[in-house]
């Protein structure tokens, strides 16, 4: 067979814009490993992360609304698909590396827990050094997965995974350090954002939370009236305004770019912070909080229902790992065996 992959990488040289990253120019995975024959090392990469258990149980992982039972809500996987596509189409108009855009994308939330932010303040409370999705999911492609020997990928996407998160504060941070080293990292950033502020809004006016008509109309007049158009004006801003400062950097005008943050910042007040959803993550954060200080206890009680000590790690970091691998399902049926009386059976 003719090595494809060589084919693949000399295309790219000659297709992709000067500013891409280019899958030759690798700066290499920690272990060396032999290179596919088919796939470039992104493309590679993106497999490995869309093989892994942890990706697979983002489907269970909620998104804003607790473990919901209409079939058109986002979860924490819909979401990262969400990000994926919307990053793809804007790499493929700048000329960046759609493949190393893609598996950063399908790489960056895969160490959230289970119910949404509310699981990560609790274990950020409870777990010494405190816990940052950011950072478990790096350590979950780097050490978790694969029974404990990582997915082994490269550095860029690593990188981008390390650095897409954003919190309260700008889409370009202050400090140069803070940023992806790619601009597919810095594309992923954005999107990342463009797709949450979007389908949270349309998620939370379909469960009733708000109607659009409360929505600011500053920020309406800027982004569109409708979810398609809110998404189309973002990335039409973002290829317009990225190729008008010469692709050498991902950006947004400054108006839209505003409209965005307002959005966000609003969504924060209205959607997150309500009394009806801020409830169920208080009764999460008790399931959760509960668990974790149960397996402190009892170490052969973590082993037996599904935990894993890596040697090394205090046994603080490995029940943190196991919480924060869960869904909500399973958290929650989890908690109902341990904490609440069963049906007596007669055998």
């Amino acid at each position: 067979m003719d090595n494809i992959r060589s084919v693949l990488e000399e295309r790219e040289m000659r297709a992709l814009s000067c500013h891409a990253t280019l899958s030759a120019r690798t700066k290499g995975r920690v272990y060396p490993e032999e290179q596919c024959q088919v796939r470039t090392v992104f493309q590679h990469d993106r497999d490995k992360i869309l093989h892994s258990k942890s990706f697979r149980r983002l489907k269970h992982k909620t998104q804003v609304f607790l473990s919901p039972e209409g079939d058109h809500y986002r979860t924490r996987l819909t979401h990262t698909l969400e990000v994926s596509q919307i990053a793809r189409t804007v790499a493929r108009a700048l000329g960046l590396n759609e493949d190393l855009t893609e598996a950063i994308a399908l790489g960056h939330d895969l160490g959230h827990t289970p119910f949404g932010h509310a699981g990560e303040r609790v274990l950020n409370e409870l777990m010494p050094g405190g816990f940052h999705h950011v950072r478990q999911s790096l350590r979950v492609v780097d050490i978790l997965e694969k029974g404990g020997a990582g997915l082994n990928l490269s550095w860029e996407v690593r990188d981008g995974i390390s650095k897409h998160s954003k919190g309260g504060g700008p889409l370009q941070a202050e400090d140069p350090h803070a940023m992806p080293a790619t601009l597919e990292g810095h594309l992923v950033r954005r999107c990342d954002m463009i797709a949450y502020v979007n389908h949270d809004l349309d998620d939370a006016q379909r469960a009733g939370v708000i109607s659009l008509e409360q929505v600011p109309r500053d920020i309406l007049a800027v982004l569109g009236q409708t979810h398609g158009r809110r998404i189309d004006t973002m990335v039409r801003d973002m290829i317009d305004a990225s190729l008008g400062a010469g692709g050498a950097c991902v950006r947004q005008s400054a108006e839209v770019e505003e409209a965005i943050l307002a959005l966000r910042d609003w969504l924060y007040n209205h959607v997150y912070q309500v009394k009806s959803v801020r409830e169920d993550f208080d009764k999460a954060s008790r399931i959760l909080r509960d668990l974790y200080l149960y397996f402190l206890a009892d170490e052969e009680a973590l082993v037996r229902d599904g935990g894993k000590r890596i040697p090394g790690d205090a046994l603080e970091v490995s029940v943190g790992d196991f919480i924060a691998g869960m869904t909500d399902r399973f958290a929650m049926n989890l908690y109902q065996r341990i904490f609440l009386p069963q049906p007596w059976k007669i055998l």
